[in-house]
């Protein structure tokens, strides 16, 4: 089966494999395996380890989000989100359930981030602390520009929480050349091709302890979790997705072999072959190319009145191909994504099989609705 999600991804099979061991989280052993492990997800995001620590919690990209946004602002702290659509709305949920406040920057939901007018919103309330920034908007498909934001955010004399979740391991990203960032938050189970269970905050090591106390959650404390990492380095301080771990071990070698810009070049062709393979269907992405990024392609859904998602969706994974069986643009659309172990050609056998699933659920209008 051909998971084209923006994750959990389609993985290779000894990445799987690793999961098929017990392991004992709190043996010495697999500390020090996850104190390496910490230090290879440092290296890829550019991290020095006298300035930087890399820091993994349990669960989903949500959890790692939350427990920055908690860590680094405090409780009624402000911090400004460009609404870049359903992924920025959730950063906008998270902060507010956590007790700060969220200052959404309204933009289209098929453009990208402006640095100028994130740089004026900034100039015009001085009491904002932040940006929090959506660097692969998996609602739509956007990816934003985190450089020249950072770069708005840096001059302003700000500081900056980049969502990298479904970006990390493809997109470029130095943490040491952004020092306005205080955290960069990502999960496994995306673009480094392993799978669900944890996530990882790359954050300052100082801003940390500036930080100290403030998160209001014991669980979600990124700074608690660096003072465990000091006092017993590869120690969790709660029990670990110690498989998972593994398995990320096993991906992160694959990333090695491919390296980054590798690895986003056979993702922007994966994007490539599908995105014109859907025009030629007769169907419309919901982005222009010049905006479409190499992550996941949003399609409109065809102006037929038989169109029904699940249907679709079931007809595609009698094929193989599993795609999400919602969407989060405020028309009807259909999402797949173009991450995890495939390749060009397997995209060109994606677009064969929708033709063949629209034809059997009885699409015979597939252009868009007019807007």
């Amino acid at each position: 089966m051909l998971l084209l999600l923006p994750g959990p991804v389609t993985t290779r099979p000894d990445v799987r494999a690793a999961l098929s061991q017990d392991i004992a989280p709190w043996d010495n052993d697999f500390r020090a395996f996850v104190a390496g492990l910490r230090g290879r997800i440092l290296r890829l995001a550019g991290g020095a380890g006298d300035e930087h620590t890399a820091l993994p919690l349990q669960g989903c990209g949500h959890f790692i989000t939350e427990a920055a946004v908690r860590s680094f602002l405090p409780p009624g702290g402000r911090i400004l989100i460009p609404a870049t659509g359903a992924y920025a709305d959730r950063m906008t949920r998270l902060t507010r359930e956590a007790g700060r406040v969220p200052v959404p920057l309204p933009m289209g939901l098929t453009d990208s981030a402006d640095p100028a007018a994130v740089a004026q919103a900034l100039a015009a309330d001085p009491s904002i602390s932040h940006v929090g920034i959506v660097y692969s908007e998996t609602g739509s498909g956007v990816i934003h520009d985190v450089q020249a934001i950072g770069a708005a955010v840096r001059r302003a004399g700000r500081r900056m929480i980049v969502d990298a979740v479904s970006a990390f391991g493809a997109l470029p990203f130095d943490i040491a050349t952004q020092p306005e960032v205080d955290a960069v938050v990502f999960t496994a189970n995306k673009c480094l091709e392993a799978l669900p269970g944890v996530g990882f905050a790359v954050a300052r090591i100082d801003r940390l302890l500036a930080c100290a106390g403030q998160a209001g959650s014991w669980s979600f404390d990124l700074c608690d979790i660096h003072q465990q990492a000091v006092k017993a380095p590869g120690s969790f301080r709660f029990t670990p997705p110690a498989q998972v771990l593994a398995a990320l071990a096993v991906a992160l070698d694959h990333h090695d072999a491919e390296g980054r810009a590798a690895r986003l070049a056979r993702y922007t062709a994966n994007m490539r072959t599908l995105y014109d393979g859907l025009c030629g269907l007769g169907l419309t992405p919901w982005l222009p190319a010049a905006r479409q990024g190499p992550v996941i392609v949003n399609v409109h859904a065809p102006a037929d009145p038989r169109w029904d998602l699940q249907a679709f969706v079931d007809a595609l994974k009698a094929r193989g191909i599993l795609i999400s069986n919602f969407y989060n643009t405020p028309s009807p659309t259909f999402r797949v994504g173009c991450i995890g172990a495939i390749t060009p050609e397997d995209m060109a056998g994606v677009v064969r099989a929708m033709d063949q699933a629209l034809v059997e659920i009885g699409i015979t209008r597939r252009g868009a609705l007019p807007e």
